[in-house]
């Protein structure tokens, strides 16, 4: 009897229960679907970068994706308080795009990357696609006079976040807000090109580094390089301390480091990409023009506004006379 009821629990025992099996089924599942949790997130965030310090929530990659072209492309400008006021530089700048030539459509990809809270609130109150960058401890909301400490904090800043960009897999042209868009600078961009950068002087050849680069404007791809080579002009700051984003460039651009991750700058004819320094003469060919070599709000707002007032006359003319008289700006290009 002793070992016939032995011989039944065994046997119990090999065989579980319908109710023990379930338990067992159910175990397993629950472990399963918390690997899977695990690996897709891990999954997920191996493919954001690993140092992000201005992306902080999910907030920057809904707002880049929000705005992007098909290709990740987008447009980005930094904003703060002082050019953020009322008939200031971003109204400018906007209103530069709507009266461009195929330009009003490229509002739709522009962020505006805000450095102060003043600068967020009028961005919203403007524009669909504003990103938040305040900083604690920071205070960008004034005028950043050039070449003060507070002037090139807000530089570097703009090159570690554009890198962040960069890393996020987004392409970018950044461009500065006192910059007027006249037609779709795409047209005259190098397709081949993971780099290319307007000019303060254009010597005529786009592959000779030793144009001098303007930081305002830009058209870069996401790439291995262009993230290194954004690193490393951030980095680059440390050995050229007291210089702005621009001076370093200058000096990197040189450097055998550009050669050796296989990137080749490229730089923009200011035929097309003009400023005040080297004006884009031919209103039948300007794509971009910039306020540079030109210092003080009030007198850069001057400059612009009466370069749109000439832009106005130039599209308000009939083709033939577009192109045949004169095409060039009325007013004096030199910022005084």
């Amino acid at each position: 009897m002793t070992n016939s009821a032995t011989d039944s629990s065994s046997s119990n025992g090999d065989k579980p229960s319908k109710s023990g099996i379930l338990r067992i089924t159910l175990i397993f599942g629950a472990v399963a679907l918390s690997c899977l949790v695990v690996y897709h997130s891990a999954y997920r965030f191996r493919l954001l970068p690993s140092y992000l310090p201005y992306f902080s929530s999910s907030a920057a990659w809904k707002i880049l994706k929000g705005a992007a072209m098909e290709d990740k492309t987008v447009i980005i400008t930094t904003l703060n308080e002082a050019w953020a006021a009322n008939n200031s530089m971003i109204d400018v700048f906007l209103e530069s795009f709507r009266i461009g030539i195929n330009t009003s459509r490229l509002l739709n990809h522009l962020v505006i990357v805000a450095l102060d809270d003043k600068a967020y609130t009028r961005c919203v109150e403007l524009h669909p696609h504003c990103y938040d960058l305040t900083t604690k401890g920071t205070n960008f909301s004034g005028r950043a006079y050039f070449m003060t400490p507070v002037y090139l904090k807000m530089m570097w800043r703009r090159i570690n976040f554009l890198r962040s960009v960069l890393e996020l897999g987004f392409n970018f042209i950044f461009t500065d807000a006192d910059i007027m868009w006249f037609r779709d600078p795409f047209l005259r961009f190098y397709p081949d090109a993971e780099f290319q950068i307007a000019c303060d002087f254009f010597n005529g050849n786009t592959y000779d580094v030793n144009n001098s680069p303007n930081g305002g404007f830009n058209y870069v791809k996401s790439s291995k390089r262009t993230i290194a080579f954004y690193k490393f002009w951030y980095t680059s700051r440390l050995k050229y301390p007291g210089n702005h984003d621009q001076d370093v460039l200058n000096r990197i651009k040189h450097d055998p480091f550009v050669s050796k991750i296989g990137l080749h700058l490229r730089f923009l004819s200011t035929a097309y990409f003009g400023g005040f320094c080297q004006p884009s003469r031919d209103l039948n060919a300007v794509c971009t023009m910039h306020a540079n070599c030109c210092t003080g709000l009030e007198r850069k707002l001057n400059h612009l506004k009466a370069m749109l007032d000439d832009w106005r006359k130039f599209k308000s003319r009939p083709d033939s006379k577009k192109a045949s008289g004169s095409t060039t700006w009325s007013f004096s290009t030199r910022c005084s």
